[in-house]
């Protein structure tokens, strides 16, 4: 009976195709960027039917943000460089939808400058403290965070559909604002930085240099 061959084409394609589902994370991370940055190129451009357009790349863009943590935990490559990037390519994701919605929809800023201002500075806070502790940008990527996230979407969406939001924008800037401080208080109470922490019950444990659990879904 011959030796089997271990390299045949039939045996190397499994390997290839676990190989390139490995990428899908850092792919969709990077679509992501691609999606915000081409609804600003639209609203620049003031194409026909730009609302559906921006609501639909907005919406693929969440998910994206969504599944890129799922897959990546669940094909154990969800590391610290990771999810630095994820955290990043996040905060220029939804500047950029910012940025879109601005040029469509310039009064709604005008009106509710200061709130923006207060969200937007605390934002920055988050990121200037984490920096100046740890030389590292956040990636806390908290549950608060994502609930805030989830706001944000439909905020944008309203904003985009109608160029006016009420009701669900000062939920948002409420929300946003608890999160916010939520954010600095984990990142005040870490002795070192780490990334994916749920609440900042779980800094104070991982503070007193105990295990925390992570839900596998979600946060870890």
């Amino acid at each position: 009976m011959g030796r089997r061959n271990t390299n045949s084409p039939t045996n190397a394609k499994p390997f290839f195709v676990v190989r390139n589902m490995k990428k899908l994370p850092l792919a969709l991370i990077y679509s992501r960027l691609i999606i915000g940055l081409t609804i600003v190129l639209l609203s620049f451009k003031h194409i026909d039917n730009y609302k559906f357009i921006s609501v639909l790349l907005l919406s693929v863009g969440l998910l994206t943000d969504i599944f890129d943590g799922i897959i990546a935990r669940r094909l154990n490559v969800s590391t610290e460089t990771l999810r630095r990037m994820d955290s990043t390519i996040d905060q220029i994701f939804f500047i950029s939808i910012a940025v879109a919605t601005y040029i469509q929809c310039p009064d709604f800023f005008i009106v509710n400058s200061l709130k923006l201002t207060i969200l937007f500075g605390f934002e920055g806070l988050t990121y200037l403290i984490c920096f100046l502790k740890f030389r590292k940008e956040i990636a806390t990527h908290s549950i608060g965070a994502k609930v805030w996230t989830l706001l944000l979407f439909g905020t944008l969406v309203q904003i985009i559909l109608q160029c006016q939001s009420i009701i669900l924008f000062n939920i948002c800037f409420w929300v946003g604002l608890l999160t916010r401080l939520e954010i600095i208080g984990i990142i005040l109470t870490l002795k070192k930085w780490t990334n994916d922490v749920p609440t900042i019950f779980h800094s104070l444990k991982l503070r007193e240099g105990k295990e925390i659990k992570r839900h596998k879904m979600f946060n870890g």
